[in-house]
């Protein structure tokens, strides 16, 4: 006894509609979310020069803050308060054209003891800072 002889059986057939459609969104966001860079190797030959370069350097102030979370300026012997760190930052600033403000700060030193002799250094009206590193063959 055939009791299917009637009916056919349905071929199963993959529907690419909604396929299409979740390419095309993940296209769409790969698109948005992709930075494109103008220039992937910029190749410049630099003029030369005969004359010798002049090394201008900037009037510093050297800070260095130890591990410990001391202050203590190039030149001075003894470690520094903060209000005290303020007022000498003035005195060595007062006159110098544009000073730089160079931080040696300890590796081991707390985040708060850069922080502060940073807003020392706003407080004396210091502008310019830069930090001082140790390249990566010299350690």
């Amino acid at each position: 006894m055939n009791f299917r002889r009637g009916m056919r059986r349905d071929e199963p057939e993959i529907n690419f509609i909604p396929l299409i459609d979740v390419l095309l969104v993940i296209l769409i966001f790969l698109m948005v979310t992709t930075t494109y860079s103008k220039f992937t190797e910029l190749k410049i030959d630099l003029p030369s020069a005969s004359a010798k370069q002049t090394v201008e350097r900037p009037d510093e102030i050297v800070v260095g803050v130890s591990a410990e979370g001391r202050y203590r300026l190039a030149g001075t012997g003894a470690p520094l308060s903060q209000s005290a760190l303020i007022g000498e930052l003035r005195r060595r600033a007062d006159g110098k054209r544009e000073p730089v403000l160079v931080i040696h700060a300890d590796a081991g030193a707390s985040h708060q003891a850069v922080v502060d002799v940073l807003d020392a250094a706003r407080q004396a009206g210091l502008e310019r800072v830069t930090f001082a590193a140790q390249s990566a063959g010299s350690r």
